[in-house]
């Protein structure tokens, strides 16, 4: 079927001729020589297989069979215009965001909406997934991802560093009568037992933490779903304390060490690809995003020393 039709560069040309009754109009539009638009209708013609202009000097004019096909591919073209514009216009005025649960949860769902009033011309979709996604495939705009950032191909800007710390309820503190030394935790089950940060936790802090409680085959899979439970007094989370700030001020979580479990590296990072940097799309949500992390570590700090001068934490 569509071995019949035309070369698209003949039919451009066409296009313009026919709508300009001038081949020299035609080759200015187009940025080609008049020979080259010449030869372009020329192989349209034997295509057709009849003449589609009269050529006069320093004029040409339709044949019957021009006549008869120009409103047809000029209706073509305005179509192809039309869904270009439509597309150029959806790409520029939706930005697809691809985030992690927690991050979503905990940090941008709070705040995105004070981006879309600075920017009410970009609409926001976010699509929160434990998937990679592939930006070479899929059509997303940006990414959250957890990791070391260093992904082939994509610009990376660390977010939060990952950082954790137990955090439970004030009631199942309670119930063993208070949390005062880190071994403390080990009366009570751990949630996600099977955390290799629960390991790592304890042995920063100097703890033997062999034979954790807690069922060690069960996986939750997200950090929020971890701090929900331990609201509820489930047990004890290993979480991220940035991202609960509002859980310990409201008192449904306490956190009752200072000390967090770091690895250099690895935490939540923006990415896009290196080749979109400079869309002004992309541009706007990165500066906007780095500095709201900014402002927050600011904040997260204030917090920390208030908690440590008030004596929240256990020495």
């Amino acid at each position: 079927m569509f071995s019949n039709l035309p070369p698209l560069s003949s039919l451009r040309v066409f296009e313009a001729a026919a709508r300009h009754r001038s081949f020299t109009r035609a080759s200015e539009e187009l940025g080609m020589t008049q020979a080259a638009v010449s030869y372009q209708i020329k192989i349209l013609e034997e295509k057709v297989g009849a003449p589609l202009f009269f050529r006069k000097p320093r004029q040409v004019s339709l044949t019957e069979t021009g006549k008869r096909i120009a409103p047809v591919i000029t209706e073509a073209f305005e179509l192809l215009r039309t869904a270009f514009v439509i597309a150029e216009d959806t790409s520029h005025n939706l930005l697809s965001i691809t985030t992690l649960t927690t991050f979503a949860t905990n940090f941008l769902a709070e705040r995105i909406g004070s981006f879309q009033i600075l920017h009410d011309d970009l609409a926001v979709r976010l699509d929160t997934s434990m998937s990679i996604v592939d930006f070479s495939r899929e059509d997303f705009d940006l990414g959250i991802r957890s990791g070391k950032g260093q992904w082939q191909g994509l610009e990376a800007h660390l977010l939060i560093p990952a950082s954790f710390s137990p955090m439970l309820s004030p009631d199942l503190a309670r119930s063993v009568g208070g949390i005062s030394k880190p071994a403390d935790l080990l009366k009570l089950p751990l949630i996600e037992a099977s955390d290799p940060w629960w390991k790592r936790w304890f042995d920063s802090v100097g703890v033997q933490s062999e034979g954790l409680r807690g069922n060690k085959r069960s996986r939750m899979g997200v950090q929020i779903l971890e701090a929900k439970a331990a609201e509820a007094g489930q047990g004890v989370a290993i979480l991220t304390p940035a991202f609960y700030r509002d859980s310990i001020n409201r008192g449904s979580l306490i956190q009752p060490f200072d000390h967090v479990c770091c690895d250099e590296g690895q935490g939540y990072w923006l990415v896009y690809p290196k080749a979109r940097g400079k869309t002004p799309k992309i541009k706007k949500f990165r500066d906007w995003l780095l500095s709201e992390v900014e402002e927050h570590y600011r904040r997260e700090e204030i917090a920390i020393e208030k908690m440590r001068v008030s004596g929240q934490f256990v020495n």
